[in-house]
């Protein structure tokens, strides 16, 4: 390997990691509202479960799940 190829290689390497560090704060972002979506939808049905439970004899009323716009 002569100086040219290690040279383009070192820039490409830098180029990579430079990416790295933009995107991944966004990738942990997605991950983490993920898993609160989870959550929260976890908890919803046990509290239907548990309303039902407690309640057979009413007519569960099913409300539409809501659909959140979330801001850019």
């Amino acid at each position: 390997m002569n100086t040219t190829y290690t040279e383009a290689l070192m820039a490409l390497l830098t180029v990579l990691g430079m990416l790295v560090l933009l995107v991944l704060p966004a990738v942990i972002g997605i991950a983490r509202d993920r898993r609160v979506d989870r959550q929260l939808r976890e908890a919803q049905q046990a509290r239907t479960a548990t309303e039902r439970a407690r309640h057979p004899d009413r007519v569960a009323r099913e409300t539409p799940p809501r659909h959140v716009t979330r801001a850019a």
